[in-house]
């Protein structure tokens, strides 16, 4: 193992749980409800204009109609109101990256000033700093093993030498099609019971329940 890619969303930042709360309940409002199981393995861990996209298509076949331009700014503004004043690191996650003796780099679905606004609220961004990677500098998001190969690429690193850490089915799909190990995990607000044996079946290699459990794997 020579390079450690982590996904950011509900590995780094317990911003998961907030996020599923905020778009399943505006996804309820315009009659689309989904149990949270079924929400985190069709939606987690993709692009957010995937995520629009994909939500788009199931609200016009809903609604029989074309969505409006701004039919998405509430969300919007609620989404970065909630991670404004509630956002924290995933519990130990600090302490586990500042000793773990290898390359280290974020590579996720988020934007890229998401992404550095993030890691910087929750006093994670000089951790990984300058190896962070958006999914918008490749053509394809999660579950497309793109970004991954993207992040070994410029740590010039094979892909069978990297470990991915990832929560979302899809993006342990992207790191086994990458050609990459992947650890799944479970440590996130937002996992319900049962999450690992899903992350087990879209792939994963391992499961760690927390960063106790993750150091211990890496070791």
């Amino acid at each position: 193992m020579k390079l450690i890619i982590f996904d950011c969303d509900g590995v780094l930042v317990d911003s998961e749980a907030l996020l599923v709360e905020l778009e399943m309940a505006f996804l309820e409002q315009h009659g689309l409800s989904f149990t949270i199981d079924s929400y985190i393995d069709q939606f987690m861990g993709i692009p957010v204009k995937d995520w629009i996209s994909n939500t788009t298509a199931l609200l016009v076949e809903k609604t029989g109609g074309p969505l409006s331009d701004d039919f998405f700014s509430p969300l919007e503004s609620a989404i970065t109101r909630k991670l404004k004043e509630d956002l924290r690191p995933i519990e130990g996650a600090l302490e586990a990256i500042k000793a773990l003796n290898c390359n280290k780099c974020v590579a996720s679905s988020s934007s890229i000033n998401s992404l550095n606004n993030k890691l910087t609220h929750t006093g994670l961004y000089d951790v990984f700093s300058p190896h962070i990677f958006s999914t918008q500098l490749v053509e394809k998001g999660k579950p497309s093993p793109d970004l991954f190969l993207h992040a070994a690429s410029k740590l010039e690193t094979s892909p069978g030498d990297c470990v991915v850490i990832e929560d979302s089915a899809n993006g342990v799909t992207a790191g086994k099609r990458a050609g990459m190990k992947v650890i799944g995990f479970t440590g996130g607000g937002h996992c319900p019971p049962g999450h690992g044996n899903s992350l087990l079946s879209s792939g994963a290699d391992l499961i760690a329940k927390d960063f106790s459990d993750l150091v211990s794997l890496l070791s």
